[in-house]
């Protein structure tokens, strides 16, 4: 029998943030299997987002495998910032997305 999902602490402010600025937000934590944690709808796009607490948090084995075989953009994040520069909104420190 599969464990509840483990959310980081940080995957609830980031989701009130997304929903904040009318993003359509969905938790894939429960699917496993190395699924990120957060499907986003954003002006007529989806993101996969995997939330994790810190820059030093590691994938696990099974979620770089999901990074590298997906056919399409998988976004780590670590903060509010960071969520809202993958859906174009801020620009980060480091040039992620905006």
């Amino acid at each position: 029998m599969r464990r509840a999902a483990k959310i980081d602490a940080n995957q609830r402010q980031i989701v009130a943030a997304l929903r904040a600025v009318g993003a359509s937000v969905r938790s894939l934590a429960a699917i496993g299997e190395g699924c990120p944690d957060l499907l986003v709808g954003y002006r007529s796009r989806n993101y996969l987002l995997e939330v994790k607490r810190d820059a030093k948090a590691k994938l696990t084995p099974e979620q770089e495998l999901f990074f590298q075989s997906w056919r399409g953009p998988v976004y780590r994040v670590n903060s509010v910032d960071e969520a809202l520069a993958v859906i174009g909104l801020v620009t980060t420190t480091d040039g992620r997305p905006a």
